[in-house]
């Protein structure tokens, strides 16, 4: 746009402006006063009225439509207030379009449209604006300059606004003129332009174009703080690079090289001195390769720097040798560990193995066990038996597959899985790794842990391992992997398939007792300050310890019970005492409290409808009591104690044969139609399942009927059919164990469990008797009293327990 002369010539004082003028709907802009505008005209109505305006006396009504968007515009569509204007020149274009150059008058107000001819009209209203200079009041002189300093300023902030412009703007002292001049070079949408043209009086229109001013202004500002800091981010990067061309040409000319270049070269000794199979060496040069290539400063040359550092420092090729001095190795192991011969027979079995044949796999062996039995210690043991590194990886609550194999080098932060992490911590590719907790492994939607171990547990695939992350094999053969669990219930078929299972049950009282006085008690007298002469353990304190205090198959509870002795002591001897504490029965609860377990004991007498049972559970045996009792009734049968459903199953068997062979113990005919059966297992809080009470809830309800007593020193397992058939069990060593605690000297087992018995210390086999059967018949003839006398049926009576959940 440009600026008319300040004054008006005096012919154009003498125009005069008509009542009605063509109009030309304007879809964009705002046309103001004293304002030299081109514009383009391409409806067919605009330019009838502007051919009509040249006809006449050039003169034309400018207004600006309320939307853009609309292609013929009504009167409804446009603003009531526009600019008179006089076309001073008008040139048609090739494309048939018209583009004439206008020249603002005078504000108008459209007093009403008028549609009946080819083009719009309108009767318009000329607005005088009143004269006002710029020194007329010290306000108005204050807001001429801030306005004029305004613009300035957005010409310094970038503004695309012409100096000759401002120098004009300068020297305005018309405040509607320089309201107008400054308004038309905002850029201002035609909303807010329509604002300003409406507004009459001066100051009023100036006050308005300078609150429009500091907007744009602060825009600008935050625009050019944007534009400063990215220049200076570039500009940095640019100095950066320079620089570093510098440093290179300076390195060339003292004769120092490249450093990329020398880096590689050392990546080139490291692939050397691994001695790497040929398929991981060629892709390990491929990938040097790709690194030389690339350009120091690329985002990739990490990745690909952490990639190669990975593959020159795992042990490719590096092992260690094996001790294969058995004798040697069988008195390490029993160092580290009391008892447990299974398992350290089948260790120096595998040595005699490898002595005979150097390159047989590694076995992959399973202990399953309760807690605390020493599943983990017995990796150490093994590893420092054998001579090899020790490694180990918990694997309880791992859901994520990538966990094992690794996670592909697309991934930002992309590790090995951590098989391969442990080989690399290891040093060695022949350690002992051990997988705790194998049992309680997750499986989600990031896969299956235990599936992708499948392949790393089997001797047949490991040697080609394959980990994501890596990309090439690794050879797994040479490892010797150890897993432990607490059951196998929960470790997938396939998965256990590829192990040898290991069972270790629980200690017995002599083996805890033997541990403590090797091992337990040594190490918390050392970890707790003590000397050996300021503290004694006698053999019969131990012994309470163990049957009194803790109730477990492990060690963990009788380890912290001796811990607290040790830190009673302490203290005790902190505090300046000088004598030597010797730990038996009769001071025991001085230094642990009452005792926390109420033994297990027999009943105080041979009862009708009660029998002694045995039972599993997660921390070794225990034993039971079945309690049977009769009421007048229909016939059923009413079970209690929170039993499972194969337990009940067991129940209503041995029900079913006692009904079906009635006739051979003497039943009345309608004693079961007339009569209820309750069954009541007691500690009813605890839960309890399996099929091996099925020959205790005979018995018991056998007694109740018959009214003989049976033996309270007598304690049975077995699972029963409805031929009377008695089935074997597992859990016999603990179940035994159970019965000893209880003083119980002879258990009736079933025939097919006495190959089991060999699990049992040989001393206990010889203390206790065992009464080996086949039928339910023989478990009568040795558990029931012959008696004449009639007796009433005695319930049993209500041991307190732990709450540990039975599997019968």
């Amino acid at each position: 746009m440009e600026l008319v002369k300040a004054e008006q010539t005096p012919e154009q004082q003498q125009i005069t402006i008509p009542d009605v003028l063509p109009v030309l709907p304007l879809p964009d802009v705002v046309v103001f006063p004293y304002m030299i505008v081109p514009l383009f005209v391409n409806r067919e109505q605009s330019a009838k009225a502007v051919d009509q305006a040249l006809a006449e006396n050039r003169m034309i009504m400018l207004v600006s439509q309320k939307d853009a968007n609309v292609d013929d515009p009504k009167p409804a569509d446009l603003h009531d207030f526009g600019t008179v204007s006089m076309i001073m020149r008008m040139l048609k274009m090739p494309d048939g379009r018209v583009r004439i150059l206008v020249q603002g008058f005078s504000r108008a107000k459209v007093e009403y449209f008028d549609e009946s001819n080819p083009y719009l009209t309108a009767k318009v209203q000329p607005k005088t604006e009143p004269q006002v200079t710029a020194a007329a009041t010290p306000e108005l002189e204050a807001l001429v300059r801030n306005v004029k300093s305004s613009l300035e300023r957005m010409v310094a902030l970038g503004k695309n606004i012409s100096p000759d412009l401002v120098a004009i703007a300068t020297n305005l002292d018309d405040p509607g003129r320089l309201a107008d001049l400054v308004a038309s070079n905002l850029d201002l949408k035609v909303d807010k332009a329509q604002e300003v043209l409406v507004l009459i009086d001066p100051i009023d229109r100036l006050r308005l174009v300078n609150q429009l001013m500091a907007k744009e202004t602060e825009v600008l500002e935050i625009q050019n703080d944007i534009n400063t800091q990215a220049r200076g981010e570039m500009d940095k990067s640019q100095r950066e690079f320079y620089l570093r061309q510098q440093m290179k040409a300076i390195q060339q000319e003292l004769g120092e090289g490249n450093e990329l270049q020398e880096e590689i070269e050392q990546y080139r000794e490291k692939l050397k001195k691994a001695k790497m199979p040929k398929e991981v060496s060629d892709e390990a040069e491929r990938q040097l390769g790709r690194l030389e290539r690339m350009h120091p400063d690329a985002a990739e040359t990490a990745t690909l720097r952490n990639y190669l550092d990975w593959m020159v420092s795992l042990p490719w090729a590096k092992s260690t040798k094996d001790n294969l001095d058995l004798n040697k190795a069988q008195k390490i192991l029993d160092e580290d560990h009391y008892g447990l011969e299974k398992i350290k027979e089948r260790i120096i079995e595998h040595l005699a193995v490898r002595k005979l044949k150097k390159d047989s796999k590694g076995p992959i062996l399973c202990f399953v066990g309760p807690p605390g039995v020493g599943k983990t210690s017995l990796g150490k043991s093994i590893a420092r038996a054998l001579g090899r590194k020790f490694v180990r990886m918990s694997l309880g609550g791992v859901h994520d597959e990538a966990e094992i194999r690794g996670h592909r080098r697309t991934y930002v932060g992309a590790l090995p899985g951590r098989v391969i992490q442990s080989i690399h911590q290891a040093g060695t590719n022949n350690p002992v790794f051990m997988m705790d907790e194998v049992d309680k492994i997750g499986a989600d939607f990031r896969g299956d842990p235990s599936s992708a171990l499948l392949e790393v547990l089997d001797p047949e695939q490991n040697f080609a391992f394959r980990d994501n992350y890596l990309g090439v094999p690794f050879d797994l053969s040479n490892v010797m992997f150890v897993t432990t669990a607490n059951m196998l219930d929960t470790i997938q078929p396939a998965f256990r398939d590829r192990m040898e299972i290991i069972q270790l049950s629980g200690y017995t009282e002599e083996e805890k007792l033997g541990i403590a006085k090797r091992h337990l008690i040594p190490k918390q007298i050392d970890e707790h300050g003590l000397k050996k002469n300021q503290i004694q353990f006698t053999d019969e304190g131990i012994r309470a310890i163990i049957n009194t205090y803790t109730q477990e198959a492990g060690l963990r509870n009788l380890e912290r019970e001796i811990a607290a002795v040790c830190r009673k002591v302490a203290r005790q001897i902190a505090m300046g005492e000088k004598k030597v504490r010797k730990i038996h029965t009769d001071n025991l609860d001085q230094f642990l409290g009452r005792p926390k377990v109420i033994q297990e004991e027999l009943l105080k007498r041979d009862q009708i409808g009660v029998a002694t049972g045995l039972a599993w559970t997660p921390v070794g045996g225990d034993i039971l009591f079945v309690e049977a009792t009769a009421m007048k009734g229909r016939g059923g049968l009413m079970l209690t104690g929170q039993l499972g459903d194969v337990m009940k199953e067991s129940a209503q068997a041995a029900l079913s044969y006692l009904r079906s062979h009635a006739k051979e113990f003497g039943f009345p005919d309608d004693f079961f139609s007339k009569n209820d059966i309750h069954v009541h297992v007691p500690e009813g809080a605890i839960p309890k399942d399996g099929p091996s009470a099925g020959v205790t809830m005979a018995t018991a309800i056998l007694s109740l009927l018959t009214l003989k007593p049976v033996h309270r020193k007598i304690a049975m397992t077995g699972e029963i059919t409805l031929r009377g058939e008695v089935l074997p069990v597992g859990g016999i060593k603990e179940k035994v164990l159970a019965a000893r605690r209880a003083k119980i000297d002879t258990v009736i087992l079933p025939s097919l469990n006495k190959r089991d018995l060999e699990d049992v210390n040989e001393t206990i086999r010889k203390e206790m008797q065992f009464i080996f059967v086949d039928d339910l018949q023989s478990v009568f003839k040795a558990a029931l009293i012959e008696t004449k006398k009639a007796g009433k049926i005695i319930r049993g009576p209500r041991r307190l327990r732990k709450g540990i959940e039975a599997t019968v």
